[in-house]
């Protein structure tokens, strides 16, 4: 049993199933719910290390999920949304997503890696006391704009990664036309 609690909140078996494949069992134990009530229960019950959260749920939409995860005491808790139609999560929370990490179903082992460490990056970025924020480490660098660059670097990576997987669809597709 791994030492990282991690929640699936999915409607889909499938989806639950595949991302406990995806993860090492020895770093990671994965909690799962099939709906948005269910999910909350076990986000108090077990206060997970990180959620991963499907936007389209039964009972309590993760729309509604999200929300309550945004109360003071769980908001700090690192949290990817997964749908497969960004529009809708776009058409509720505007980009660029601060508060989590956004990955579109399907997805592969590598995105699913690259999600779960950009929403522990995003998740670390609290708010920091004025006399804090003038603090700079010897080379001048405030650490927190390197986090927050990290993370973006990472997103984009993740773009980048699902724009090539359609380009190469893409070409595959021309080629049997082509034929």
């Amino acid at each position: 049993m791994g030492n990282y609690k991690l929640l699936v909140i999915d409607d889909s078996q499938v989806i639950r199933a595949r991302v406990r494949e995806m993860l090492p069992p020895q770093e990671y134990e994965v909690l799962e719910a099939s709906d948005g009530i269910q999910g909350l229960d076990l986000v108090h019950q077990e206060r997970p290390d990180l959620i991963m959260l499907d936007f389209l749920l039964p009972r309590l939409s993760g729309w509604e999920v999200f929300q309550q995860l945004q109360q003071p005491d769980l908001k700090e808790i690192p949290l990817v949304v997964m749908s497969g139609r960004k529009e809708e999560v776009i058409h509720k929370i505007q980009e660029p997503f601060l508060a989590f990490e956004f990955i579109e179903k399907p997805f592969e082992q590598k995105q699913l890696l690259e999600a779960i460490q950009a929403a522990q990056l995003k998740a670390q970025r609290v708010p920091v006391p004025a006399e804090t924020k003038q603090s700079r480490d010897t080379s001048g660098v405030d650490q927190a704009e390197v986090k927050a660059l990290n993370a973006k670097v990472t997103q984009m990576q993740a773009e980048i990664d699902t724009l090539k997987k359609a380009m190469g669809q893409l070409v595959t597709l021309m080629r049997q036309q082509l034929k």
